[in-house]
């Protein structure tokens, strides 16, 4: 029996690999949580998809400024 290999995730939109909502899923924040809690502190902008706080906008789906 051949174990068949996972397909790459399709992202939804172009950069997506660098948002919050993604790195989250895959346990960033646990595993690099120096890298994490860079990304977040001193948050400017909110997700309008998820509810996640960034520092730069580029780190979020649907950012607005807060």
């Amino acid at each position: 029996m051949t174990k068949e290999k996972m397909p790459e995730p399709e992202m939804p939109h172009p950069g997506h690999e660098n948002h919050l909502c993604f790195l989250s899923n895959l346990g960033y924040h646990m595993q690099y949580s120096k890298n994490y809690n860079a990304l977040v502190k001193e948050g400017k902008y909110v997700c309008n998809g998820c509810g996640r706080v960034a520092a730069a906008k580029e780190s979020l789906c649907k950012p607005i400024k807060l």
